[in-house]
């Protein structure tokens, strides 16, 4: 889906702030909420990593900004739990003491965003353009690389197409390909001279220029 989390390539947010010798957590509720995730996901296997992404992504835009990466993880996990019948909203409002926003609603995606294509389709050396989709479901294309025309640097093992996984349809995998672009073909005379990005994609985001 096009949502306020695909933000590479964009400006406009201010410098990347570096801490040095940062922690894994700045606060201890920040280790537990990374323990929850992976309760929900290995121990009940009450979803799976790609549900989690998506859960994210559909959080109101003013909450995912103002958020930080814990609290989306909170509120991925948390509403996770509400939508799979583990706990329900009121329950958990009753152990929050006060309002716990969650992700909005899930749309499912329409039948040609998740069209299967037989594979491998593509050889290392061989030019792709990346497909121009705006999925309403969960993708893991970035937008600044639809359209664009990169070559592909390797074809690795099949692996879960993120697109069905995450709206809990039946698990499909696809050839994925290392695929690089020149810097200048992603943001024109922005980029720097001579710069590559790689972007690991599955075969459904790529046609044939």
């Amino acid at each position: 889906m096009d949502g306020i989390h695909d933000l590479g390539g964009m400006s406009g947010f201010g410098c990347v702030e570096v801490e040095p010798n940062e922690p894994v957590f700045h606060e201890p509720w920040e280790r537990r909420v990374f323990g929850l995730n992976a309760v929900g996901i290995v121990v009940l296997r009450a979803y799976n990593a790609d549900e989690y992404r998506h859960a994210i992504e559909r959080m109101n835009p003013a909450h995912y900004l103002a958020a930080s990466y814990y609290e989306r993880v909170l509120t991925g996990v948390a509403t996770l739990l509400v939508e799979k019948g583990v706990l329900t909203h009121d329950e958990l409002e009753a152990r929050a003491g006060g309002v716990f926003p969650l992700s909005r609603s899930a749309l499912s995606p329409r039948a040609t965003d998740v069209a299967q294509r037989v594979g491998p389709r593509f050889a290392v050396g061989e030019a792709v353009v990346v497909r121009t989709m705006h999925p309403v479901g969960h993708t893991r294309v970035p937008r600044y690389a639809r359209g664009k025309r990169g070559v592909v640097i390797h074809v690795a093992p099949p692996f879960s197409f993120p697109d069905v996984a995450a709206h809990g349809l039946p698990q499909r995998s696809e050839p994925t390909y290392h695929v690089r672009f020149a810097a200048r073909e992603l943001w024109t005379d922005a980029a720097e001279n001579n710069a590559t990005v790689v972007v690991d994609l599955w075969e459904s985001y790529l046609d044939a220029p």
